[in-house]
């Protein structure tokens, strides 16, 4: 029994630990895929194929789904119909820069900006193709139900509610290993005692006995002398050893977290919430930080993005108030920065989400479960370099590999071609 204990114990903290940790594959905000860039380039559009309807689905969650649907209104006007009331030659500069087609003078679009409470809709650096592919796949949905939504979004790589309920799948079985595990330490406390009583009945019933020799009765009155035991200087002597390496290590430890700020969470200006909109609503992440992608750092939203839905959704709000008050008077949130790393150390962010293709979660952990967002990974040297040298490099399509590849597999045999392999782990890659 006790044996069957600890095998369930260690199958569940094998289980605790699997959940808790975030693979380099990262996780998706409300599933399990991640979120796509807003800027991923699409297939060639052309009239209403299935390549460019595929590549406007993808584009249209990406970015526009946010504030619109096909066939219903959310923040902006349902997108149904849309080839009949402009023509593709305005839509493209109107989607580009609105704000710049209404400053023109164009009626239709003056109209459309005052019927909306002159509410500004964001530009984007999107291509001719890229818009007439989410054209296409806008017309291509006109008619069926009420469109996609931030809402109900499926995930960026085609991944809906079946993943979710995987997860919930997964921890529906955490939740019975908890009951088995209870139920067995029961069993073991229950047999534990019953012995206890075994022993007593059977050492009564041996007192009464009358053929028991001298020898037998000194047995049978024999007691556990604890005063000999925890005055041994054998128990001492470990006990002391014990005690001196828990001090030694907890000195160490906290010798080594000098300058670690992981856990660390602070109390933000507006009690912003990722699980619901990076995780129940799914608004992908590169909507907000528009930067992620295509610069080294990743942008703190400014108050205009909220604003693109805030001046229609929860108006009401207290904290939504915030960024009115922030806004009327010209003054910018004071955010507190939670991933602070040391100006010694060189990091790029589109260098490992652009290029690299490593997801959001890779390094931040569940951001679409957090209320608060708090510091998931440690971000010290070595955990660079261990993921530095276990992480495959993305060599796919790029000829600069080619050659690199071939003397590599030459020499080790196959082994995965990481990012330490192309001098990813060298002092001058992140110094200097």
């Amino acid at each position: 029994m006790l044996a069957l204990v600890l095998t369930f114990a260690g199958v569940q903290q094998a289980a605790a630990q699997e959940a808790a940790t975030v693979k380099k594959e990262g996780v998706v905000p409300g599933a399990t895929a991640a979120a796509t860039p807003a800027t991923a380039t699409a297939p060639a559009a052309g009239g209403g194929d299935a390549a460019a309807i595929a590549a406007g689905d993808a584009l249209f969650k990406g970015n526009c789904a946010q504030c619109h649907a096909v066939n219903e209104q959310v923040v902006g006007p349902a997108l149904a119909g849309i080839t009949k009331r402009r023509p593709i030659s305005w839509l493209i500069p109107w989607i580009k820069n609105s704000s710049k087609v209404v400053a023109s003078g164009d009626e239709y679009a003056v109209a459309l900006y005052n019927k909306y409470n002159k509410q500004q809709m964001p530009s984007f650096g999107l291509s001719d193709k890229e818009i007439t592919s989410i054209v296409a796949y806008v017309t291509s949905q006109e008619g069926q139900g009420g469109g996609v939504t931030a809402k109900n979004a499926p995930a960026a790589d085609g991944k809906d509610g079946a993943a979710a309920a995987d997860g919930g799948t997964d921890a529906g079985s955490g939740k019975y290993v908890d009951i088995l595990l209870i139920v067995l330490v029961v069993v073991l406390i229950v047999l534990v005692v019953t012995l206890v009583i075994i022993g007593n009945l059977m050492r009564d019933v041996l007192r009464g006995r009358k053929d028991l020799d001298g020898r037998d009765v000194e047995i049978l009155d024999q007691r556990f002398d604890w005063s000999k035991f925890y005055r041994s200087p054998v128990l001492r002597g470990i006990v002391g050893t014990v005690f001196a390496l828990v001090l030694l290590y907890e000195g160490v430890q906290s010798v080594m977290a000098v300058g670690l700020t992981q856990g660390y969470q602070p109390t933000q200006p507006i009690a912003f919430s990722h699980k619901l909109h990076a995780g129940e609503h799914q608004i992908n992440c590169a909507y907000c930080h528009t930067s992620v992608y295509k610069a080294k750092s990743a942008n703190i939203p400014s108050a205009n993005i909220c604003m693109n839905c805030h001046s229609q959704i929860k108006t009401e709000s207290p904290e939504i108030k915030k960024i009115y008050r922030a806004i009327e008077r010209k003054q910018p949130i004071q955010w507190v920065r939670v991933h602070n790393l040391p100006d010694l150390a060189y990091f790029n962010h589109s260098q490992h989400t652009q290029v690299a293709g490593l997801q959001c979660q890779t390094c931040h952990g569940p951001i679409q479960n957090m209320e608060v967002v708090y510091q998931y990974s440690a971000l010290t040297m070595g955990w660079c370099i261990n993921c530095h040298r276990e992480m495959p490099l993305n060599t796919k399509d790029n000829k600069y590999y080619d050659n690199l590849v071939k003397l590599h597999d030459t020499k080790n045999g196959g082994a995965p071609f990481t990012v330490s392999s192309n001098g990813g782990t060298e002092c001058s890659k992140c110094h200097y």
